[in-house]
């Protein structure tokens, strides 16, 4: 099994670890260790202290590591940035929520390498690590091996994302209904919406939403989605950013693309079906977009994350 090892630095938000253990551990493919410097009770924010049994040579070996904590201090513990490091050296992937971006930072392994943390840090961030290529207000940051995200919600968004690279979309679907999120997000979208709740219920566009999720293979325009909506087009872009961070195309776009995932995972239909079922129109738009978004065809995506019919 892929074996994931988190590296839990005080402070750490113990929703944060609590939530990645969740998401990662509904698959049941992933050995999951959690480990720190000092084996024992680890300070926490935001809820209970967290306990961990293992120190840091639980890191040697580790496939994927992931450094939770930290609290955007300067003093991090050497054993911690040397075992960092040391992973990143081997080869491993690496990956940070929220805080623990300065970590990995301190360690140098994001030196040269685009990052994130949470939007009320990334000023912090840039000052003190100047050869760090800072992204602001995004959910995570992808840069081949290394993986960096704002906390809370993020936390998910970058869980669901490793899921998605290792298992294919349908398992990060199944692991984002266990956690009762809705459809992964692309890594570029803002961390922070203008209006997250809107005043009243019948203000939502969850609805319509709904509605076009089930019409995937309709051509789908601004103005069907207003009218079902019952605004104008400038207030249905205008509301649809407000809560979601993005367009309503660009988000039709991601779901027809997950769509067009799942279906290359678990179905036999051919590609120019696939293509259909899932509002793409073509074999060649749904190869642009596949490649732009995994970086493989669709025969090369489902020779990779093909599940074996029941």
């Amino acid at each position: 099994m892929h074996r994931i090892v988190f590296v839990v630095v005080a402070p750490v938000y113990s929703f944060d670890l609590a939530i990645a253990r969740m998401v990662l551990d509904a698959t049941g493919s992933y050995e999951i260790t959690v480990c720190t410097a000092d084996p024992g009770r680890v300070e926490a924010v935001g809820g209970p202290d967290v306990f961990v049994d293992r120190d840091l040579t639980a890191v040697r070996g580790a496939d994927t590591c992931v450094v939770i904590g930290g609290g955007g201090r300067t003093d991090t513990d050497s054993r911690i940035l040397d075992a960092v490091r040391a992973a990143a050296d081997d080869g491993a992937r690496t990956a940070a929520i929220c805080t623990g971006t300065f970590v990995l930072a301190q360690a140098g392994v994001l030196d040269g390498r685009r990052a994130t943390t949470h939007w009320g840090l990334t000023d912090e961030l840039v000052r003190r690590h100047p050869r760090v290529t800072v992204v602001p207000d995004v959910l995570y940051v992808a840069d081949g091996p290394v993986l960096t995200s704002a906390g809370a919600a993020a936390c998910i968004e970058l869980c669901l994302h490793v899921v998605r690279t290792d298992l294919g979309a349908a398992a990060a679907a199944t692991a984002g209904r266990m956690a009762l999120v809705a459809a992964p997000r692309p890594g570029d979208q803002a961390q922070v919406v203008d209006t997250p709740l809107p005043a009243v219920e019948d203000a939502s566009l969850a609805a319509t939403r709904e509605w076009a999720l089930r019409r995937l293979d309709e051509p789908l325009t601004l103005a069907d989605l207003a009218t079902h909506a019952r605004v104008s087009v400038r207030t249905l872009t205008r509301r649809f950013h407000a809560e979601t961070g993005t367009s309503p195309l660009q988000w039709l776009l991601h779901r027809r693309v997950d769509r067009a995932r799942q279906l290359l995972e678990t179905s036999t239909l051919p590609v120019g079906l696939v293509a259909h079922h899932s509002g793409l129109g073509s074999a060649d738009s749904l190869r642009q977009h596949m490649v732009r978004r995994t970086g493989l065809t669709p025969t090369a995506y489902r020779a990779s994350y093909r599940r074996p019919l029941q």
